[in-house]
């Protein structure tokens, strides 16, 4: 076994692989950007070692420099993690010629599984199912039009070395293939350094499912089952489980039975996942693309099978057999992972960046029958970077049922507060009440078909109504009590407000708070409610039961009253005395500026071109501008017609989220 290696990666992996090696005896050296310079990972590892700016052009995908790093630490063997040079044949080539261990396979699978036309070639070689496509190098904008138009429309453009959600595009019309190829062409030249396209046909009504496999280096492979990644927000993951709630025995069995001959015919050396479309009306399946690395969602595979992914990479890169067959695994349970990413839903989920002000994840461990796990490269105080992918955190649960695993990580949700930049965790706790995904009924499309007009937040139910107005109730009567206790008057016993009116979405409700060491005893409207808090109010979350059932409501003071946040639900309420209370009054609402004569940057980022001049006319809908944040590549479009008066900006510059970039006259 190793005695140190080197982590040639940042982040929640570097950390994840960390606590495996730390757990093995393993020392372990990181490399650093100086965006990372005070990160987790580097705190956490043995040795560190600096490799350059942020960028990761300049740092992580500099092959000289973390081979010269690996040598002057004496580490042995190398393990990429997932993304930057993970899947870059030429990196474990150079690994060879330097007697570094390359802690993933072996040169040959990666060029003929982790390029996604080769692999496609392969494949069908293999007489494994594929998606109708075109197999082959693209030329250009106007013969990727005619190939998409042989095919059909919609189609998928998809960088060749991709992966991560990053290089991909659906077309549904010509100009779409016309904007999405160059798009789709810069982004991968930018993340891969391989600027090389292919285009398949888009499968309506799809099912994303992968099959986890596993080999070493005496022939030996075994699939670990399937995970459902179908939730996907611009093709990028956004909720993962294992299993999938589509598969039945026989298709669960004839995929991975494919997916294992796949991996045999490349010799496959490590753990791999081999994708597929499935079809949710007759479970039919095509073969998509092979990651030859570790996934981000591999721990929804790790809670059902109890082995731990990282440590088999380790123990196949230095020579050992697999200690199990496939008749020895079994599934147990199911998990759920949320991938809790820098961005704002409520702006189409734009990304956020800035310095995490608070960071309070929920705890971990096993609770009754579920689990709570949680994966980050962060900590409160970190600073969430530009020049990186957006995710904050994985959020893992797993319990004995699907529902059981949901309302696990619903709750877990609840309980995991982040302040200082937007974050997604109200769309996913949405996600977790939604019926359709509880009844596991999605498609690829989940998103796009619930959320139409992009996320809005979700209306409160009548139970959530209640529990809300109980909490801005007890809060404000649990404010007051204190201020009348240490006011230095003397005051009776019974001499603080104990009744107020609430004013949720326009209605005043009529509430009675009586606290006590437990809680309080809250009449909402006539009706008496028990409330049971576990954390005082004037926390940013206030957890307890209401009416026996738990809850975590996350609260902040605002005008009038507080902002509250509960699954996807935000409600502002305001808070009177009933002698105050003017019933026909309502909250106060800012009067938003009129912005429809400018174009502004919709997040942070770096302008890579405008493709307007002033005096021209635009079309709603048109693309001006092209700005890139955190890997991707964003078109921004005229909202309206209209004639451009004057351009703020130009390529190269950065811009800040909401900058005025371009004025229309």
């Amino acid at each position: 076994m190793f005695e140190k290696i080197l982590i040639a990666n940042r982040g929640e992996v570097a950390v994840r692989i960390i606590r495996t090696a730390r757990r093995m005896g393993i020392k372990t050296v990181v490399v650093f950007s100086e965006a990372d310079r005070d990160s987790l990972a580097v705190e956490m590892a043995d040795e560190r070692v600096f490799i350059g700016p942020a960028p990761a052009a300049q740092s992580y995908l500099v092959i000289d420099k973390i081979v010269g790093a690996a040598k002057q630490t004496g580490a042995e063997a190398i393990h990429p993690g997932f993304g930057f040079l993970s899947e870059k044949a030429e990196f474990a080539d150079r690994l060879l010629a330097e007697k570094i261990v390359f802690i993933g396979p072996h040169p040959g699978a990666i060029r003929a599984m982790g390029d996604k036309i080769e692999s496609k070639k392969t494949a069908a070689d293999a007489g494994v199912s594929c998606v109708p496509g075109f197999i082959g190098e693209i030329e250009g904008v106007a013969h990727a039009v005619q190939i998409s138009e042989e095919i059909g429309y919609p189609v998928m453009i998809k960088a060749s070395a991709g992966g991560g959600g990053k290089g991909i595009r659906v077309a549904y019309n010509r100009r779409d293939v016309e904007e999405g190829f160059p798009a789709v062409r810069a982004e991968a030249k930018g993340a891969f350094g391989d600027d090389r396209i292919f285009i398949e046909k888009f499968v309506t009504a799809p099912r994303h499912i992968e099959i986890q496999v596993l080999g070493d280096k005496h022939g030996n492979a075994v699939h670990l089952f399937e995970r459902e990644c179908s939730i996907q927000r611009r093709n990028q993951k956004v909720i993962e489980e294992a299993p999938s709630p589509l598969l039945d025995e026989k298709t669960r069995q004839a995929m991975g039975e494919q997916a294992v001959a796949l991996a045999k015919a490349v010799h496959y050396d490590s753990a791999g996942t081999v994708e597929f479309v499935a079809s949710g009306a007759d479970k039919s399946f095509y073969f998509l693309e092979m990651n030859t690395r570790l996934q981000v969602e591999h721990p929804v595979t790790e809670m059902i099978t109890g082995l731990d992914l990282v440590e088999q990479m380790i123990r196949v890169a230095a020579g050992e057999k697999l200690s199990f067959k496939q008749k020895d695994l079994k599934i147990k349970g199911w998990a759920i992972e949320s991938r809790i990413y820098a961005e704002d839903p409520y702006r189409n989920f734009l990304p956020s960046i800035g310095r995490l002000r608070t960071y309070k994840a929920p705890a971990e461990g096993r609770q009754s029958d579920t689990t709570v796990r949680n994966e980050t490269g962060v900590r409160e105080g970190d600073e969430i970077s530009m020049f990186y992918d957006p995710m904050i955190a994985k959020l893992v649960t797993h319990g004995p049922t699907r529902i059981a695993a949901i309302d696990a990580q619903a709750a877990a949700l609840d309980n995991f507060l982040i302040e200082g930049i937007a974050d997604n965790i109200p769309f996913l706790g949405a996600v977790m009440e939604e019926a359709d995904f509880r009844k596991g009924d999605f498609t690829t499309a989940y998103i796009k078909e619930k959320f139409p007009e992009g996320f809005e937040g979700v209306a409160p139910t009548k139970a959530q109504e209640k529990l809300l107005i109980a909490t801005a109730a007890v809060a404000r009567a649990f404010t007051a009590r204190r201020a009348a206790q240490i006011s230095g008057r003397i005051s009776p016993a019974n001499g603080w407000q104990r009744d107020w009116v609430v004013i949720l979405d326009k209605v005043h409700h009529l509430t009675h708070v009586d606290l006590d060491d437990a809680g309080a005893e809250v009449v909402i409207d006539g009706k008496k409610h028990r409330f049971e808090a576990r954390t005082r109010p004037g926390a940013s979350i206030i957890t307890g039961t209401f009416d026996g059932q738990p809850f975590a409501v996350k609260i902040k003071t605002a005008p009038e009253g507080y902002t509250l946040r509960l699954r996807g639900v935000i409600a502002r309420a305001a808070v009177a005395t009933p002698r105050g209370a003017d019933l026909h009054r309502k909250i106060p609402e800012k009067q938003k500026a009129d912005t429809s004569k400018l174009i502004v940057s919709p997040m942070p980022g770096l302008v890579i071109s405008v493709d307007a001049r002033e005096g021209q006319e635009v079309k709603a809908g048109e693309g001006v501008a092209v700005v890139e944040a955190m890997k991707m590549q964003n078109i921004i479009r005229a909202e309206r017609d209209g004639v451009i008066a004057k351009v703020h900006v130009a390529g190269g510059a950065s811009v800040a989220a909401d900058e005025v970039m371009i004025e229309l006259a």
